[in-house]
Order: structure tokens, then C-alpha cells, then sequence
């Protein structure tokens, strides 16, 4: 009687269990440095700390006096401001300079890394050397003579904001726009060549085929430039340090004053909760615009 073959060792339960040791190491990361932390500060919103000593609980007397402060709604309000402005800025422009750079010719490599210097500054130096330039006694303006650029930008309001919104916009277009020069460059060739068949010229391509399939790559895009925006700190702090008056307060600076100048990490701890709430929802809000998962094949997108 022949023997009864052996069953097939199928390769799943071998992937699966690979999977697992690989997703592992990431998860306890996570874990470690991402949920413990979180749920720390959680518990310290409803305590009474001063960084020093004893913690002692106190129920939602923190959040009490963080939500009936008026400087909170203001915070919130400079930190959407700085937010919106932000995007509105760097989205179109580093949509513009992806598109250019996905092109093959040599020299729009070199003119990629170029613009790519930015993003590689620490954000405290670009906001010294940005202080020292706008500086109306000794900066860019009283050396070259011109006028119009010896303003006392930092020292009023509205000009400091925009300074802000600017200098963080310089600092990270790069960025983005290297995240859309990959989404052009994963287009398809053939979708080109039939438009300039049809007769469709740069700016028709444009429109008609490269924004509708770079539609989750910008919401993608968006979603970090949202979010990241809500953790904007030391380049402002170094900048205007907040000021004038409260012109650049933005939330994440409203907790490092309350927590690390006033000792009052309780306070403190409910801002960062909040901070966490507002980022979970902008960029749930975010996902759900493009209808389906934002991950999906941009072919799907078409």
C-alpha cells in the first residue's frame, strides 16, 4: 500500500507569524511611548501639580478653570488662524513646486534639494535668524536702505502673525511638496499622452488630470499640515515668545507658559488633552472629505 502523502505546508501560518514579530517591536514603541504618556497626562488633568512634590487629586477643578479662562478661546482662535493660514498658503505653493520638481530633467533634481534646505534647519535657528533680519534697527531693512522693510514686524499684531504664518510656511513647504512629487510621479504616463492627443495643453492636464488624481495625496498632505500645526511651539517661542501680548498665544505655547513658567502642570496637562481631542477630530474630519480611505490607489481617485 503506497503511503499517504503529507499534508502541504502552507506558507500562512509561516507569514502571520512573521507579520507578528515585526509589527511587535513597532506596537510596544507605541505603546511605550505614545498611549503610556497620553494616559499619564490624562491623569494629570484631573490633579494639582507643580512639576515638584506631591500630586494631589482634584477632580475637574483643573478643567474648570482652564475651559471658564478666556485665554483659552483665544488660543484656540490664534491657533485655527495660524492654522487655515498656514494651509492656505502651503498648499497651492508646495502643489506647485511637486508638480515641477516630478519632472526628469537634471536640473529640477538640483533645484529639489534646494528647496529641500529648509526643512533640515532646526526651527529655533531659522527663528533667530529670521528675528535678526526683521530686526527694523539692524536687520535686512536698515542694511539695504529700504524702507518698506524696516517695519516693526515682530512688535505689532497683525504683522507678527503674518511673520509667523510665513516663516513656518517657508520652513515646511519642502516637505510637502516632496510629498507631492511622489503622488505625480506615481501617475500614469499614458493618461498624459492621451490628453496631448486630445489637444489638452499644460494648465488642461493640470486641472483635468493631476489635481483629480493627486485628490488623496493632498488630504493627505492636509492632514499633516493641519495637525502639525497644532504643535507649533519653539519657533514661536523664540520669535515673539507669544507676543505681542497674546498676538501669537497659540495653544501649544498656552501649555509650556502654564505648565513649565507657572508651574501649574495640571492646567497644563488639560490643554495637551485638548490639543489631542482637537488633532483626533480635524483629522478624522479630514478622512472622511475624501469619502473613502485616503490610503486607496490614486488610480481609484480617478
Amino acid at each position: 500500500m503506497p503511503p499517504v502523502p503529507a499534508a502541504p505546508v502552507t506558507a500562512t501560518g509561516r507569514r502571520t507569524g512573521s507579520l507578528v514579530w515585526l509589527v511587535l517591536p513597532a506596537l510596544l514603541f507605541f505603546i511605550a511611548f505614545g498611549i503610556v504618556p497620553l494616559v499619564g497626562v490624562l491623569v494629570l488633568s484631573f490633579t494639582s501639580w507643580s512639576g515638584i512634590g506631591d500630586i494631589t487629586f482634584t477632580g475637574l477643578t483643573s478643567w474648570r478653570a482652564v475651559l471658564a479662562d478666556p485665554g483659552l478661546l483665544h488660543a484656540l482662535w490664534v491657533t485655527f488662524l495660524v492654522m487655515a493660514l498656514s494651509w492656505l498658503f502651503q498648499t497651492p505653493v508646495s502643489l506647485l513646486i511637486g508638480v515641477f520638481t516630478a519632472g526628469r530633467q537634471r536640473y529640477r533634481a538640483f533645484l529639489a534639494v534646494l528647496y529641500f534646505i529648509p526643512l533640515l534647519l532646526s526651527s529655533a535657528a531659522v527663528a533667530i535668524v529670521y528675528k535678526a533680519l526683521l530686526d527694523p534697527n539692524f536687520g535686512i531693512g536698515a542694511g539695504l536702505g529700504l524702507d518698506v522693510l524696516r517695519q516693526n514686524w515682530l512688535g505689532d499684531p497683525t504683522l507678527a502673525l503674518a511673520v509667523v504664518v510665513f516663516i513656518v510656511s517657508w520652513q515646511f513647504v519642502p516637505f510637502h511638496s516632496l510629498i507631492y512629487q511622489g503622488g505625480v510621479r506615481q501617475i500614469p504616463a499614458s493618461m498624459y499622452e492621451a490628453a496631448q492627443i486630445d489637444g489638452a495643453g499644460k494648465v488642461r492636464q493640470f486641472f483635468s488630470i493631476t489635481l483629480p488624481q493627486l485628490k488623496y495625496t493632498i488630504i493627505t498632505s492636509s492632514t499633516l499640515m493641519v495637525v502639525g500645526s497644532l504643535t507649533f511651539f519653539d519657533l514661536i517661542w523664540v520669535l515673539t515668545a507669544g507676543g505681542p501680548g497674546d498676538a501669537t498665544r497659540v495653544l501649544a505655547l498656552d501649555m509650556y507658559v502654564r505648565g513649565f513658567r507657572a508651574s501649574q502642570m495640571g492646567l497644563a496637562s488639560v490643554i495637551a488633552v485638548i490639543l489631542v481631542a482637537v488633532g483626533l477630530l480635524l483629522a478624522l474630519g479630514l478622512q472622511r472629505l475624501g469619502g473613502r480611505d485616503a490610503g486607496a490607489s490614486q488610480l481609484e481617485g480617478a
